[in-house]
């Protein structure tokens, strides 16, 4: 034990005094501030655009029901001859709607053209087949002698109300926000296996590549040498992330202080929304979602993301720790890493396209079992609620798959950590394993 402490302490100073990791520990947390505020502002920038499109309506029944909005113009070239809109719209304008005139309301159906050096959005292209249709379908309820205008007013715009068994209103994308919370804790424990999982292979080659290996194995057992890198290097990285909330954290007020006082006089919010928000009524659904975000099992949520933090890291760095002993160089390695980083990548789609749907059902109760995606697609279930019993069974099997895969990756790790000039296939692995 004190050699496993020993190893341990030597990857975790190791690691800890690296130029690069000090550089990116401090430098992290301010790319991504100021990312996120470099984006806020180019938005905000995008807000005040405005775009203007031109209408050339030779049939005449369209070009009144284009109306102009906060960021879209419409500009009415029907007086010109077609030639000389083209050739005006080009120059001046981001592109020509063009109505041509016909014999039968059927025809125009599939006339209307857009003209433009630029592909329109889809947002713009269904605005437009909107006003289309609806101006068409308004022409053929007149002629067959219908009044649209009523047929309008009767439409009806219901409201579905949701509400608990147990009492109380329920509240719609309440299922997007639990996903959303629970993805977030997820998708940290994914970055964190790929970042630090990688940290620990590189480690491993480089000791093997340097010879230095052959030295320190004479010492220690690979057992203890694996584990003592995982780890070490988990507590670095634990230690680095705990840097980067911290600071991250300071900075976000921070910035957002300066950029609030800068940007205040520029807001783009009108008088009109600040009466919105400042409704009775704005003010009783917000705090709702408040509620409800507080009930959620926020306790069970956090410990279990310190749980499954720990297991899915070990369980993965094993996999790292193996591949990094079986290869002479990260070139070698990609042909073993898809495997390790597909379960990852498959718990992140079965987390978001499943449990939003469904989250008790057995896709996403199994996929939140299997050890290698619970981690992920557990942490987004509990926000709904999961039985005991489940919970227990995910983290028992966590734990009992990493110690199965830490004395599976030995094997590898003992034979390949002594491998030089060959790289390694399949079928060699499986060798290893029978030594």
């Amino acid at each position: 034990m004190n050699v496993l402490s020993l190893i341990i302490k030597r990857e975790f100073v190791a690691k800890v005094r690296n130029k690069s990791f000090i550089v990116m520990t401090f430098l992290a947390p301010l790319l991504f501030v100021g990312m996120s505020f470099l984006i806020g502002y180019l938005s905000n920038m995008n807000k005040d655009s405005i775009t203007e499109i031109a209408i050339h309506d030779e049939s005449g029944l369209l070009k009144n029901n284009f109306k102009n909005t906060k960021h879209t113009h419409y500009i009415d070239l029907s007086a010109m001859p077609i030639d000389v809109a083209k050739d005006t719209a080009s120059n001046n304008y981001e592109g020509l709607l063009l109505v041509p005139k016909v014999d039968s309301l059927q025809l125009l159906l599939d006339k209307v053209e857009y003209i433009s050096e630029d592909s329109p959005s889809l947002e713009f292209i269904s605005k437009v087949e909107k006003v289309v249709d609806s101006t068409l379908t308004s022409e053929r309820l007149k002629a067959l002698g219908f009044d649209a205008a009523k047929i309008d007013e009767s439409q009806a715009d219901s409201t579905l109300k949701l509400s608990k068994f147990s009492g109380g209103e329920s509240l719609k994308g309440l299922n997007e926000i639990k996903v959303g919370i629970g993805g977030i804790f997820g998708y940290l424990i994914m970055m964190f296996i790929i970042i630090y999982g990688n940290m620990v292979m590189r480690s491993v080659i480089e000791e093997k590549t340097s010879r230095i290996i052959e030295i320190i194995i004479s010492s220690v057992k690979p057992f203890q040498l694996m584990m003592g890198k995982i780890i070490g290097t988990s507590l670095a990285g634990i230690l680095q992330f705990a840097i980067w909330a911290i600071v991250g954290t300071i900075l976000f007020f921070v910035a957002q202080t300066f950029f609030g006082i800068q940007m205040g006089a520029s807001s783009s919010v009108t008088p009109e929304m600040m009466e919105a928000a400042q409704s009775t009524e704005a003010i009783s659904k917000i705090q709702l979602y408040f509620n409800e975000i507080w009930n959620l099992p926020l306790g069970t949520l956090v410990t279990c993301f310190i749980i499954y933090f720990i297991g899915g890291y070990f369980l993965y760095s094993s996999f790292y720790a193996a591949i990094g002993a079986a290869v002479d160089s990260e070139t070698d390695s990609q042909q073993f890493m898809l495997p390790v980083i597909m379960p990852l990548m498959l718990g992140v789609y079965v987390g978001f396209f499943t449990v939003i749907n469904d989250p008790h059902g057995m896709v996403a109760t199994v996929f939140s079992i299997i050890p290698l995606t619970s981690p992920i697609v557990m942490l987004m279930r509990i926000p709904f609620g999961v039985p005991l019993w489940q919970l227990i069974l995910s983290i028992v099997l966590l734990f009992g798959t990493f110690i199965f895969v830490v004395w599976f990756a030995s094997k590898i790790y003992r034979v390949g950590i002594l491998m030089y000039g060959k790289k390694p296939t399949w079928k060699e692995l499986y060798k290893w394993l029978k030594y």
